[in-house]
């Protein structure tokens, strides 16, 4: 799979970010020196929803532009505990400094994938799709929700700039969701290139939800509402859609579970969006396995009280 620039560029930066912090490994240098050569196999201990792999080459490289990397599997794929995701060689100096930036960021992203993969797999068979939110880790979005999409869900607005999002805060500091969300339709108005971004307006009862119906809203979030309250807004809201022949798209969100976003996706919702996908993963239990192809040290080379006799 080749990377698309904006994935290209963020890891560049990320890279530099990520082994600037780490410096040089003086360990591996003074057990290894720089000629030694090591060959790795990266391992999945479990089963996961793998994501990341298609940045290992350009991890090493980045360290030795001359690493050699074999990737065994698409990232998107469910494995099973044992499978060997990858293989690495080159020098040990740089392999090894390079081991737990690639773990740490397919370890976590394969976390993601395989969380989503469970949301998706809750809603199978409903029609409703499963969302990330902005609760993403600073700085990793972009890859963050790569995963998303490896685990087979889709992405909410990547930021503030990207589509209007009428929230609480909003509604709260204006007076009411119909201000808040007549504010923000007009404002579009007002700017012909916001024109093309999605107003959304999240409610928390069933008031709220006519009034963001008569503020213009495209899409409505249902905020942390119970499967009953939800059934209710997605009759009301369909049947405004019908009257009006202006179809409104739902979302349902707040504390969800592979349970709660089934119940919300079987009342009749178009999308289900789940923060716990980004940031609350458990990251997957992968390793680097490595041998040592070359050993400049003797192998007699030990201490005192220690050496085989000849």
């Amino acid at each position: 799979m080749k990377l698309s620039k904006d994935l290209a560029l963020a890891l560049d930066d990320l890279l530099t970010r990520a082994f600037a912090e780490d410096g040089e490994d003086i360990t591996s240098l003074a057990v290894f020196g720089p000629a030694a050569r090591v060959s790795g196999k990266m391992v999945c201990r479990e089963e996961a929803v793998i994501c990341g792999l298609v940045f290992l080459p350009r991890l090493f490289s980045f360290l030795y532009p001359q690493a050699s990397v074999k990737l065994l599997c698409e990232d998107g794929t469910k494995v099973a505990p044992g499978t060997v995701l990858a293989e690495v060689e080159g020098p040990a100096i740089t392999v090894l400094a390079g081991e737990r930036t690639a773990l740490n960021l397919v370890q976590r992203l394969s976390g993601i994938a395989t969380a989503t993969n469970a949301f998706v797999s809750a809603v199978a068979g409903t029609g409703a799709q499963i969302l990330d939110t902005r609760k993403t880790t600073p700085g990793l979005r972009l890859f963050e929700r790569y995963a998303v999409r490896c685990g087979g869900g889709q992405n909410h607005r990547f930021g503030l700039a990207h589509a209007f999002l009428v929230k609480d805060n909003h509604a709260d500091g204006s007076g009411s969701v119909w201000h808040a969300a007549r504010r923000a339709a007009d404002f579009r108005v007002m700017n012909p290139g916001l024109k093309k971004f999605l107003l959304e307006v999240e409610v928390r009862n069933q008031q709220e939800v006519d009034e963001a119906l008569d503020g213009g809203a495209e899409r409505i979030m249902l905020d942390n509402m119970s499967t009953k309250e939800t059934k209710a807004a997605v009759k009301r809201i369909r049947a405004y859609s019908a009257e009006k022949k202006r179809r409104v798209e739902i979302e349902a969100s707040g504390r969800m579970d592979p349970k709660r976003a089934r119940e919300a996706a079987l009342a009749g919702v178009d999308f289900v969006s789940v923060g716990a996908i980004t940031h609350s993963v458990k990251a997957i239990d992968i390793a680097l396995d490595v041998q040592v192809q070359t050993r400049p040290i003797a192998a007699d080379s030990q201490p005192a009280g220690k050496r085989r006799s000849s």
